[in-house]
């Protein structure tokens, strides 16, 4: 039996061809054909099971069979910030493990001991997109572009603040001093369906301002376990435990 192959089609129920970077994969990768079967997802919870109706060098029609709305696999927004790595590889290594795993929301910080202060996600955004297919997951993760800490901090209190509604919000670091001594794991707070937000810092760990500062936002500090852990490590063991108390 034929293998379906899944491509990414933000209006998937309005357009009748693939983005021509799909299309090109469909048409002289692929080699798909007129008839052949596909299946198409708009990133927002939809697969829509469509059949090839024309191919051209850079064009791929297609027709909508079936719309297929899809059950969200975990009931709660999960959302990760993290401070890029000064190594592309690895912040780009962590968002497409992620995004297989599952979760909703991914951040970048810019820290006071960041290793990387300018971020470009458009790379990042093609990772998203192709992890998403790959794993078969309905919604695309939302990517934010970089922002300093405190610019960061503030915008989640603003957001809270106009929508009324309160998230578990959470920093991992690796301080034992001034009464973090007891930071309780992170696995242990995770409460199934609740938005959730955690932060991981650069590989210099977040600075002590930086904690106080979220502590006074109304986060918690957390431990990940007594490893010492790389950046992109640390935010995909994060992203694993919130999935695992989500399911």
């Amino acid at each position: 039996m034929k293998e379906v192959r899944y491509f990414y089609v933000p209006n998937a129920s309005t357009d009748v061809e693939l983005p021509e970077e799909e299309a090109q994969h469909a048409v002289r990768v692929l080699r798909m054909q007129m008839g052949d079967e596909m299946m198409l997802m708009d990133g927002r919870g939809t697969f829509y099971r469509a059949v090839v109706t024309e191919t051209a060098k850079k064009r791929c029609g297609y027709r909508v069979e079936e719309v297929l709305p899809q059950n969200r696999q975990w009931p709660a927004h999960l959302h990760v910030a993290i401070a890029p790595t000064k190594n592309m590889d690895r912040t780009e290594w962590f968002a497409e493990k992620a995004t297989e795993i599952g979760f909703d929301e991914l951040s970048f910080l810019k820290c006071r001991w960041s290793e990387r202060e300018v971020m470009k996600t458009e790379r990042v955004e093609k990772i998203l997109v192709s992890a998403m297919k790959q794993s078969h997951k309905a919604w695309k993760p939302l990517l934010n572009e970089m922002m300093a800490f405190r610019s960061f901090i503030e915008k989640i209190q603003k957001a809270e603040q106009e929508s009324g509604r309160v998230m578990k919000k959470f920093i991992c670091h690796c301080y034992e001093e001034e009464g973090w001594e007891d930071k309780k794991p992170l696995k242990d707070v995770l409460q199934k369906g609740e938005d959730t937000l955690v932060l991981v810092g650069p590989e210099g760990d977040f600075s002590i301002d930086e904690v106080k500062m979220a502590e006074a936002a109304g986060y918690q500090s957390v431990t990940l376990g007594q490893s010492r852990l790389r950046t992109e490590t640390a935010a995909l063991v994060a992203v694993h435990l919130m999935n695992l108390a989500n399911q």
